[in-house]
């Protein structure tokens, strides 16, 4: 691992993680042992790495250090979104993306130079947010209202960056933030001031 001070920037390529300082009253022949395993570290630290050891620092990297969260199920590739007023007519259905007055569907992003490549977001179903009022019978009137808009909700998730080495050959990580849409809420419109 490649600390720099100040500037918050970590390069990650295939290691066993950071060595502790030995402690004083470790034996000598720990010691020695110790040394001998630091030029093996260090190199695997330090260098770039080919293709095949990007991927599985990365694997590596993601399962201890930034574990990501189950992507839950995305839509169905290649249909159109669309706001499902006509299901609020009736009863709502269980899950809260599909039941909220902004609801939303997930769709699979690919990044093909960060790992995780591919990650579900959150698609907003609606420009507005669905209204549901009462008729003077007591039935209820479902529609879209534009007096609000749905509004994405961002969350920052740590992804590795792979970035080539300067021999044009060979990659190295870099933890990067990415914000991505977890979900959607009803805001009012923006006015101009």
């Amino acid at each position: 691992v490649t600390h720099r001070r100040g500037q918050g920037s970590r390069s990650y390529c295939g290691s066993a993680g950071s060595i502790a300082s030995p402690v004083p009253s470790a034996s000598p022949q720990v010691l020695i042992f110790t040394l001998f395993l630091v030029p093996a570290w260090t190199c695997k630290i330090n260098r770039c790495c080919d293709e095949q050891e990007v991927r599985e620092a990365a694997e590596r990297k993601l399962r201890n250090h930034f574990p990501q969260t189950p992507d839950p199920s995305p839509a169905v590739a290649d249909t159109a979104a669309s706001c499902p007023v006509e299901l609020y007519q009736y009863q709502p259905p269980e899950e809260l993306r599909q039941r909220s007055l902004s609801p939303w569907r997930y769709v699979l992003v690919t990044k093909e130079d960060h790992f995780p490549s591919t990650y579900a977001e959150a698609q907003c179903l609606c420009s507005g947010c669905i209204v549901i009022q009462e008729k003077n019978d007591g039935s209820p009137v479902v529609r879209e209202s534009h007096d609000y808009n749905s509004v994405p909700i961002m969350q920052s998730r740590v992804f590795l960056k792979r970035e080539r080495c300067e021999d044009g050959k060979t990659y190295h990580l870099k933890p990067v933030s990415v914000n991505v849409a977890v979900g959607c809420t009803c805001a009012r419109v923006k006015t101009s001031s």
